[in-house]
């Protein structure tokens, strides 16, 4: 397989994931770290107070995306590093890390993406109504704004919201994740607004700071089909099942955040919870949400293959898995991006893939990817 000239390759992290020093130089507590310290949140009690450490090894990661020959790197700051109470006083040391991390990627050739939410949401936000709360998504903007005050000429391509699909169904339904929230269906619509608001909010931030062209996107996940057989009807299936809203996955959907950014309303196939708060949403708050976007951040793993009626094929026994267990589709990078360009008109940026393995240090000393 060939790419064209001028197609980017990089590498993705989440500040959480990756960073450690929680509570280092000045840093507040996010809801991630709230959560993680509950015992039994998290398998083993694990948590992400070290983590990869890149919060003091950053200058060895940048030296092994080089050395991978990678152009671009999508990191996300960690807004509790920055803003220890989400608002107000900055904190000075965690800029500074911010700021050495983008320099250093700007002085070895690889463009620094910077996504501004990836799920840790400052305690201190939390504690006043976290994403419940209008005024979280009010945080958001002049979080968004001192970044892009900030970096202004050094950082071109922002990510607003990282996989709000999880924010809302694993975060706030399931409580899964961090904060560990189960709400009622009616309080998820509040979030999902609030989250969408804070998306238009960022978006009209960074264009009013940046003296530079910028691009700027929203990663979203979610349902994405493939055809079993590569003909009209069966294509149609596949993508007509790809964005039905149905049962509990009606949050877990591209469309469901997606229609509202892009198009300015739910989508139609939306359950009636969501069309009844869709009622009353004024008209000021759908101009905010609909800040025009440059491009559409697809976080793609893996979809279900589904048949010229739309039904989902059953995976044969042994089909392959990642290590966590994940099937291995590599159509859905095909028809996943093809579907959401289709329905959006807006440029498809792969912002995650891959799949998870289960590496072994070899006799050579080395780990063969």
């Amino acid at each position: 397989m060939t790419f064209p000239n001028g197609f980017i390759w990089g590498a993705a992290s989440a500040a959480y994931q990756i960073e450690g020093g929680w509570d280092a130089d000045g840093k507040g507590p996010n809801i991630w770290d709230d959560f993680s310290h509950i015992s039994g949140n998290i398998r083993n009690d694990e948590n992400g107070d070290i983590a990869a450490d890149s919060y003091h090894r950053f200058a060895e990661d940048v030296q092994i995306l080089k050395s991978l020959g990678l152009q671009a790197y999508r990191f996300s700051v960690n807004w509790a590093r920055v803003l220890p109470e989400g608002s107000g006083k900055v904190n000075p040391a965690g800029l500074a890390y911010y700021d050495r991390l983008v320099d250093l990627l700007l002085e070895n050739g690889i463009m620094p993406s910077m996504t501004i939410f990836h799920w840790d949401l400052p305690s201190a936000l939390n504690h006043k109504g976290g994403w419940l709360s209008r005024s979280t998504a009010e945080a958001f903007q002049q979080y968004a704004a001192l970044l892009s005050e900030h970096f202004n000429g050094r950082i071109r391509h922002y990510v607003t919201l990282n996989e709000p699909q999880c924010v809302l169904k694993l975060g706030h339904g399931s409580g899964v994740h961090a904060p560990g929230y189960r709400l009622t269906y009616a309080e998820q619509c509040i979030v999902m607004h609030h989250l969408l608001l804070a998306h238009g909010l960022a978006v009209s931030a960074i264009r009013q700071n940046s003296t530079e062209p910028v691009q700027i996107g929203i990663a979203s996940t979610g349902e994405l089909c493939y055809p079993s057989e590569d003909t009209p009807e069966n294509r149609a299936a596949a993508c007509r099942r790809s964005f039905e809203l149905t049962g509990d996955n009606w949050s877990f959907t591209h469309n469901l955040f997606m229609d509202a950014a892009c198009l300015g309303h739910y989508p139609e196939s939306a359950p009636a919870w969501v069309t009844e708060f869709a009622k009353t949403i004024p008209e000021s708050d759908w101009e905010i949400i609909t800040q025009k976007q440059d491009f559409l951040g697809l976080n793609v793993y893996n979809g279900h293959e589904v048949n010229a009626e739309g039904q989902y094929v059953l995976r044969y026994t042994g089909y392959p898995r990642t290590a966590l267990k994940w099937p291995v589709t590599p159509e859905v990078m095909h028809y996943g991006p093809l579907w959401l360009y289709q329905r959006y008109g807006l440029p498809i940026l792969v912002t995650e893939n891959g799949q998870s393995c289960n590496d072994r240090i070899f006799l050579d000393g080395a780990v063969h990817d």
